[in-house]
């Protein structure tokens, strides 16, 4: 009897072994991206699934380990855990399972949601956020991270989404969890109220209002790099969406500490932070004064000059949303001498995204519109010629740089309304100028050439005044055509050409000279005849 009871032990134990074993190595297969494509061909699934009821909890864990990390590679994957009915046995048993199987699960959940909105739904509607904000309550930090990074996965989607999140009361429950002193589970559950504020002003009043800028705002203090960059982005993805969550969120004090993060050796935290003074900035003239008086702009202007690629982003974007509000802070950016740092930008080979040329473009125009002194210190650094350049650098038959060549022209229209000086404007005068660049040149001069008998001297011995007929005779043609569109370009520079006296213009008109010779050959053959 013994030998018998023996056997059947040692076949119980082995085929535990063997089951514990099966999970283990799958898990461990489907870490690998080389295996997962076998793994599903032979339909691992069906296989793992009845493991998450064994009653043995080692097992258990081990197979939700494997499921998770086979969602995680692909939507396919995930998909195919939904459609195996997986997702039920999950949350069923994590209202009674061990702290370790409760880690698991929330794994497969955040790994099943985080692919798409499809899938978050059905992790939505299978239950999940009750037994997810239950394991918040846990007592185990390990099973609260886990809890909470499946939240944030499910509510990073869409605005509908993260309410359902919310609904479930996970707020205040994220929230003391941001008080807890695990690290990981901080920087975790901030994520969570990140993703869940940036889709509306809606939800980030609710995260306001659960006091969580309170703790947020104290841990901006933290030297954890990972932390901190959640903490930014947070705080970011609240203040964006309109002006009193941006002083809610200045008025916990913040600064100057947040211009600090600027200068972090972590590059996701000098981003994030300068996403958050970029945020702040534009919504009133207030807020943008309380960044420049905390020293935000040489701040900024060194985050631009040590970033790279679209990190440049938000920075430029601050200057630009400072100088909108008034000259007064327009003047405040220029006195800091970010434009050396702008054409940099501009004319660097290795800057190539469209979003942050049309950025330093926008910002460098929200300077200079303001007043002529604004505009000289553009033209002084050269500004008009390099936007020429830049605009004339790009195809017209590219539909992808349109926007990009629109912002140019109206910069360079807002600078050239404000210049006064003449030999910013003469280098726009070219018969290769874009008729769009020529007219506003064109019509700026007609300001300013009357009233100076200097500029009407230099205008002419510069070369100007031959340039200006040599650009009339190339669209008077074209008036006939298109009176509307060339007819105030023409009447500019007539107006202009009624400064001089009327032999001068002739002199500079082309086809002159050929005139003037045809009058030697008439003079040589009248002296000729007399002669005679």
């Amino acid at each position: 009897m013994l030998a018998i009871n023996r056997i059947v032990s040692n076949t119980l134990d082995k085929y535990q072994k063997e089951r514990l074993s099966f999970a283990q190595t799958i898990a461990e297969l489907a870490q690998r991206e080389t295996y997962v494509s076998t793994l599903q061909s032979h339909n691992v699934l069906p296989l793992l699934r009845p493991l998450l009821l064994d009653n043995v909890p080692a097992i258990q864990q081990a197979a939700a380990l494997a499921i998770g990390r086979l969602a995680n590679y692909s939507e396919e994957l995930a998909e195919a855990v939904v459609d195996s009915d997986i997702l039920p046995h999950l949350i069923f048993s994590l209202k009674n399972q061990n702290r370790f199987y409760k880690t698991a699960a929330a794994f497969v959940i955040r790994t099943v949601a985080k692919h798409s909105v499809k899938l978050a739904n059905s992790v939505v509607e299978s239950g999940a956020l009750v037994s997810l904000v239950q394991c918040l309550e846990e007592f185990d930090p390990g099973v609260k991270e886990s809890a909470a990074w499946a939240l944030g996965y499910i509510a990073k989607h869409n605005e509908d989404l993260a309410k359902a999140v919310v609904d479930a009361g996970a707020l205040p429950l994220l929230i003391l969890c941001v008080q807890e002193p695990e690290l990981s589970l901080r920087k975790i559950s901030i994520s969570a109220l990140s993703d869940i504020a940036k889709h509306s002003s809606e939800l980030a009043h609710n995260i306001v209002d659960t006091n969580a800028l309170f703790f947020l705002a104290q841990l901006i203090h933290n030297s954890d790099p990972k932390l901190l960059r959640q903490v930014c982005s947070c705080l970011c993805q609240v203040a964006k969406h309109n002006i009193t969550l941006a002083e809610e969120v200045v008025d916990r004090e913040i600064f100057p500490r947040v211009l600090y993060c600027l200068k972090n050796n972590d590059i996701y935290v000098r981003k994030n932070a300068a996403s958050l003074v970029c945020e702040i900035s534009k919504h009133s003239v207030d807020l943008a004064q309380i960044i420049v008086n905390a020293g935000g702009i040489s701040a900024i202007i060194d985050y631009i000059d040590s970033a790279k690629g679209t990190a440049k982003l938000p920075g430029i974007m601050t200057l630009g949303y400072i100088s909108v509000f008034s000259n007064t802070l327009a003047f405040s950016v220029l006195l800091a001498k970010p434009i050396p740092i702008l054409l940099k930008t501009l004319i660097d080979e290795k800057v190539t995204d469209e979003s942050v040329l049309s950025a330093c473009v926008w910002t460098l125009g929200q300077m200079g519109r303001h007043s002529p002194e604004h505009a000289k210190i553009l033209t002084d650094h050269g500004v008009l010629q390099l936007l020429l350049k830049l605009l004339q650098s790009f195809p017209d038959d590219k539909e992808e740089f349109l926007d990009l060549k629109s912002k140019i022209k109206k910069t360079l229209k807002w600078i050239i309304e404000n210049t006064l000086d003449l030999k910013s404007l003469e280098p726009l005068l070219s018969l290769d100028t874009p008729i769009s660049i020529l007219k506003p040149t064109v019509e700026q001069l007609t300001k300013i050439i009357p009233n100076d008998v200097t500029l009407r001297r230099d205008f002419v011995t510069s070369g100007s005044l031959k340039t200006l007929q040599e650009i009339l005779q190339k669209y008077i043609s074209k008036e006939v055509n298109n009176s509307s569109y060339y007819s105030k370009l023409a009447e500019n520079i007539m107006l202009i050409n009624k400064c001089y006296p009327e032999e001068i213009v002739k002199y500079y008109s082309p086809g002159y000279s050929e005139i003037l010779l045809s009058r030697i050959d008439e003079f040589t053959q009248q002296t000729c005849s007399i002669n005679s």
